[in-house]
């Protein structure tokens, strides 16, 4: 389940792309905008920061703008940010992996092999679908049923 921290990461993504990276947004106005708690938006920040999506710019008019263009942010990179990685076990994670404490034998296992394809389902659509997706999706008002 995609969790709150990660919903408000996609909300404050959605605040900057708006602003197209050209003028820094102060982090009040972000969460205002978002509707996220301004503490809780500073640790997402922060974190996206370190990772290169955002950057920070100090001043007067400093704030926050994306660190790179919306077509090179993708939802799975936000989601691995925030809340780690997008399978449903260690044993079907790329970015995690780690056998299953109880697993007898990996290679025969029906559960791993389900979440293996959910793994890769999952993340051949987040992959695909970037924040400039979603602000288009969100301009036009519509519901993108496929990854472009």
């Amino acid at each position: 389940m995609l969790s709150q921290k990660a919903k408000y990461a996609l909300k404050a993504l959605f605040v900057l792309g708006e602003h197209q990276g050209t003028v820094p947004v102060m982090i009040a106005e972000i969460a205002e905008k978002a509707n996220v708690p301004r503490k809780f938006l500073e640790q997402i920040l922060l974190e996206m920061k370190r990772r290169g999506i955002v950057h920070s710019v100090r001043g007067k008019f400093g704030g926050y703008v994306l660190g790179r263009k919306p077509e090179e942010i993708s939802f799975a990179e936000v989601l691995r940010v925030i809340d780690g990685p997008l399978a449903l076990s260690p044993c079907a994670s790329r970015t995690a992996y780690r056998k299953c404490d109880d697993c007898d034998d990996e290679t025969t296992c029906a559960i791993r092999r389900v979440l293996l394809n959910v793994r890769d389902a999952s993340a051949e659509i987040l992959e695909h679908h970037t924040l400039a997706h979603a602000l288009a999706d969100r301009k036009s008002g519509r519901r993108r049923k496929r990854a472009d």
